[in-house]
């Protein structure tokens, strides 16, 4: 078991490593361009893996950053219920749905 594991891991490793940095911005990319990060990752799958995680990707500290989830907490994800921009939207929906005429409703087809 340890040897597959000692093969598994540095593969899904460098398998990690390979796609974030094709799937990664130019712009977020650091000291050296995209290509050359791949190619290293690459043929140093171990050494290549681990200066990309560490040194080649601008990351984000946690909790900062600019989420869709927000909900105005700077940014964080906030669960539905306690997102304001969701609360709102659900007492829009039921205004809606009061208005609308209860023969039309397709809850009773």
């Amino acid at each position: 078991m340890l040897r597959v594991l000692m093969f598994l891991v540095p593969l899904a490793l460098s398998v990690y490593a390979f796609i974030d940095c094709i799937s990664t911005k130019d712009e977020d990319i650091r000291h050296m361009p995209k290509p050359l990060w791949a190619i290293l990752v690459l043929l140093f799958p171990l050494v290549g893996s681990i200066s990309w995680l560490i040194a080649g990707k601008k990351r984000q500290p946690a909790g900062a950053g600019g989420s869709a989830w927000g909900g105005g907490r700077g940014g964080q994800w906030v669960a539905p219920d306690d997102n304001p921009d969701f609360l709102k939207s659900l007492d829009e929906d039921k205004d809606t749905d009061r208005k609308r005429d209860p023969d039309e409703d397709p809850r009773h087809d």
